[in-house]
């Protein structure tokens, strides 16, 4: 049997074969419409924009009923919508680009958008993605058990979509690593985010304003983190909840406050350039923290600031404020990521024998918690087994930017760079794994181990 999506026009062309198309492509839209029978390419055409209402005839016969949504049991009737066939705008393209439609109750619609591959689709049934999504290594850290995947299903199917369209993939033709990373991954750490948001709002009083919660993302770099957040935000955004993402870059010294760190301390590689503990304005992240948590009504705006990597020859400065995104309150959730986040000082006799030139640093570490970690009431680790990862990782993203045509670091200058941050991962990433950042609730921390794939293991 086929399944077709009777909302999406397809603007690519038709399959020449009878569809088959997967059943989690189709709860997506304005309202939950599916056919269960099988279409030709003439059939299709003809009947799609006369149709007004389906009825389910049968599930998949290894799905039991008590797994599958409301919407989706054997013999649900469900009302469909006419098509406009002058409509329809391929599912890669930004919604701003494609016309609303209003349905007959006069609630403005989402746009129409393809669900028909070009190519023949390899796709699974809700079933399938049901036991892929209960593979996850992550279900057991966050509590979740397969009831409970099955009766949030439908938000799984709905943040599959919402992620393929964020990074243009088709839905109904992804490969097993990309479903791993969205349903193995990204997904769960976005339930959990929301876990976090509900218990934070939860501790304030009835009229009470609630301020945004941060949760702060501690992972070394080249892991990954900075697409996690960026799809964690989207999800947010295309969920209802308004975020704000900063991360520690965004805080370094200015381009002649650095000179004059690396002035004050001859000799010492490890303050030569950014990166390091003593290589931040710990008083302007403060404000830009505070004045973040304070975006709690409507209208409330504030510019987030940026770091510019490229400026000096790639030494770096502070972005022109002109250049800086602009966000508006109220805020649900504050992103805050970054390679050293969590990060705390330890005792001289463990940090010299790394490296002398890290008791400086160590020095510096102290003041960080007042500045960084007070504010994250939830915290996300990702761990790795070694930190040499970071080279490699490192070098990877070089050679794809010279394979590009752009500017990329050699061999030796990636070695020198990531040189100056080992020292860091290998005395301060024991503790971190083993007792977690400073002052962070055990409930409110998820650890989550990475390959060198940068996929999460068990």
């Amino acid at each position: 049997m086929a399944v077709l999506n009777i909302l999406s026009q397809p603007t690519t062309p038709w399959p020449t074969k009878t569809a088959s198309f997967s059943l989690y492509s189709c709860n997506h839209y304005y309202t939950n419409c599916y056919i269960f029978s099988s279409y030709d390419r003439s059939s299709m055409r003809s009947s799609l924009s006369s149709l007004s209402k389906a009825v389910i005839v049968s599930a998949k016969p290894n799905l039991s009923s008590r797994m599958l949504p409301q919407s989706l049991k054997s013999g649900t009737e469900v009302h469909v919508q006419a098509i406009d066939a002058g409509l329809g705008c391929s599912w890669i393209q930004d919604s701003s680009t494609c016309p609303d439609t209003v349905s007959n109750n006069g609630r403005r619609r989402r746009p129409l958008h393809s669900v028909f591959p070009s190519k023949p689709a390899e796709v699974s049934s809700v079933q399938d993605l049901f036991e892929f999504i209960c593979s996850g290594p992550l279900l057991n850290k966050l509590g979740m058990t397969s009831e409970m995947v099955a009766e949030s299903i439908d938000k799984w199917l709905a943040y599959g979509l919402h992620l393929c369209r964020l990074f243009q993939l088709n839905e109904l033709y992804l490969t097993i690593p990309q479903k791993a990373r969205f349903y193995h991954y990204y997904i769960p750490v976005f339930l959990w985010c929301e876990q976090q948001i509900s218990h934070h709002s939860s501790t304030f009083k009835d009229g009470e304003q609630v301020t945004p919660i941060v949760i702060g993302f501690s992972a070394p770099q080249g892991c990954g983190k900075t697409t996690l957040v960026f799809a964690l935000e989207y999800l947010f955004k295309v969920t209802g909840r308004k975020s704000a993402t900063v991360s520690i870059d965004d805080f370094y010294l200015t381009a002649d406050d650095q000179a004059k760190l690396r002035e004050s301390n001859p000799g010492n590689a490890l303050l030569e350039l950014r990166g390091n503990a003593g290589s931040h304005d710990l008083s302007f992240s403060v404000e830009t923290l505070t004045a973040l948590s304070k975006l709690t009504k409507e209208g409330m705006k504030m510019k987030l600031p940026r770091y510019d990597k490229s400026a000096n020859n790639g030494r770096g400065d502070r972005a022109d404020p002109s250049t800086w995104p602009e966000v508006e309150g109220p805020l649900s959730v504050i992103l805050f990521e970054g390679w050293m986040l969590g990060f705390k000082p330890l005792p001289v006799e463990v940090v010299t024998p790394v490296d002398p030139q890290l008791e400086i640093v160590n020095q510096n570490l102290e003041a960080y918690y007042d500045a960084w970690d007070k504010f994250i009431k939830a915290w996300i680790v990702i761990k790795i087994k070694d930190p040499n990862c970071v080279y490699q990782w490192r070098l990877q993203a070089e050679i794809a930017m010279r394979a590009d045509g752009k500017p990329g670091m050699s061999d030796e200058e990636v070695m020198d760079f990531v040189s100056r941050y080992l020292p860091a991962y290998k005395a301060y990433l024991p503790a971190l794994y083993s007792e977690g950042p400073n002052g962070s609730d055990p409930e409110r921390l998820l650890v989550i181990e990475i390959d060198e794939g940068r996929n999460p293991i068990p």
